[in-house]
């Protein structure tokens, strides 16, 4: 399984990454940008250059060059910069032997102005070049007189990556503080989160306890449904740890029942004695048996897992089946089912024990009155329901709460105490509901379950 990222290098790659992009588009504007301030710059160095030249050639009459000229041409910030002068009748008159040669194909920069620069080679060596043009008289020479003045490309592009280092170091050193404040923002950030992770480490099958501890308003949410697990879990397990010690509690007699019929088979004088007490052990297996068969089923119930075990099951089929399974003895059982099939979806085996456990609870304490029981399947707008009633003696209104509890009953009686609890634990589990409504006339109880789902 691939391993995600942390939440502290997902933050920092959103933040940092934006930045970095904006950054690297604004130092190659930069780069751009000082290409042409660098070139543009040094073009009108060239310019002032070689009007510096002509001044001094027209007032030495071509001799020499004043030193401010000549600090100029060899000034180191900028570069060395050439020279040459030329007469109008194309003898040399001071600078350089020979000027650059203009690179083939390529034609002077035209400009308004008596001046044009040009890309040339001079000695094998790329330069850029400004050629000057200006009538005057120097020697008894008169016309127009040339002057060239030139630079090592070489000394531009130095001059241009010292620029541009400058520049992208700057920027590189402002990304690495951004992304080194953003760190540790970040970090300072989620401390909350680390502290809801310890927490959370805290928590043990022992402490259940919700989290208290100040989160930020962005994870209350996440908190709030932790808690709410936790809560669940909590519950779960607390309703699990009552029900061991219930049914413990509930087994133990039993169980010394079955011991002492043992030993009072054993200890029996005649074989009529031996074969009386060995009936009662028998009686009191069973009931032993019964119980713990109840309890499995109210523990599967309430485990159930509907997203695995759910089908579609018409409700009319299915307890037409347990009805055609079940003994009732002395007392009439009667199935209806409805008009049309009546489809919801939810576990079968469950259903059926849930309806197998409302029979017997009408069977067992019906009391001596009881003669019939029905059984009747009614489609409703919003689903299905099965309904149990019979004519026995019923139960009091106010008894209702205590019958739907865990082995509990309103009085000393056969039975567990979890035929109803069982069937109300299947109903909520399938999105239903189980409701009792006694009457003088014996007891009615519905069993409400929701419509299949579509998808079904």
């Amino acid at each position: 399984m691939k391993r995600a990222a942390s939440l502290r290098t997902r933050l920092t790659v959103i933040i940092l990454a934006p930045l970095l992009f904006i950054a690297t588009v604004l130092g190659l504007f930069e780069y751009q940008d000082a290409q042409d301030r660098t070139s543009t710059r040094l073009d009108r160095m060239l310019l002032s250059t070689a009007l510096a030249v002509t001044r001094d050639v027209a007032s030495s009459d071509g001799e020499a060059l004043s030193f401010e000229t000549l600090d100029l041409l060899q000034d180191a910030s900028i570069g060395l910069v050439y020279y040459h002068v030329y007469a109008p009748d194309g003898s040399f008159v001071i600078g350089y032997a020979t000027p650059p040669v203009r690179d083939p194909g390529t034609e002077l920069e035209e400009a308004e102005v008596p001046y044009s620069y040009f890309e040339g080679t001079y000695q094998n060596r790329q330069v850029r070049a400004l050629q000057l043009r200006e009538r005057m008289q120097i020697a008894g020479l008169s016309g127009e007189f040339t002057f060239t003045v030139w630079q090592d490309i070489a000394v531009r592009n130095n001059l241009l990556r010292a620029i541009a280092t400058r520049t992208f170091t700057g920027i590189a050193i402002l990304i690495a503080t951004v992304a080194l404040v953003v760190w540790f923002g970040i970090r300072l950030g989620l401390r909350p989160l680390a502290d809801l992770e310890e927490a959370i480490a805290l928590r043990s099958p022992d402490d259940l306890a919700p989290i208290r501890r100040p989160v930020p308003r962005e994870v209350r949410g996440v908190t709030a449904t932790l808690n709410t697990l936790l809560d669940q879990v909590s519950a779960t397990m607390q309703e699990k740890t009552d029900f061991i010690s219930n049914a413990a509690h509930q087994l133990r007699n039993p169980i010394a029942g079955i011991q002492a019929m043992a030993e009072a088979v054993s200890s029996a004088r005649d074989l009529e004695t031996s074969q009386s007490r060995s009936k009662e052990l028998l009686d009191a297996a069973r009931h032993a048996g019964d119980l713990a068969e109840k309890m499995l089923t109210y523990e599967r119930a309430s485990a159930l897992a509907l997203d695995i075990t759910a089908e579609s099951i018409d409700l009319n089929t299915l307890v037409s089946s347990v009805v055609r399974s079940v003994t009732s003895g002395s007392v009439e059982l009667t199935y209806t089912p409805a008009s049309e099939p009546a489809w919801v979806t939810g576990d079968a085996l469950m259903l059926g024990e849930a309806l197998r456990n409302l029979i017997d609870n009408a069977l067992t304490h019906g009391g001596l009155g009881l003669s019939k029981v029905e059984v009747i399947v009614l489609k409703t707008n919003d689903g299905a329901e099965l309904i149990v009633r019979d004519n026995g003696q019923g139960i009091p209104s106010e008894d209702i709460d205590i019958v739907l509890e865990r082995f509990s009953q309103p009085a000393p009686a056969q039975g567990s105490g979890l035929g109803l609890p069982i069937a109300q634990t299947v109903a909520k589990q399938h999105g239903g509901r189980l409701t009792l409504d006694p009457s003088p006339d014996g007891l009615t109880v519905k069993l409400h379950l929701p419509s299949a789902r579509q998808d079904d």
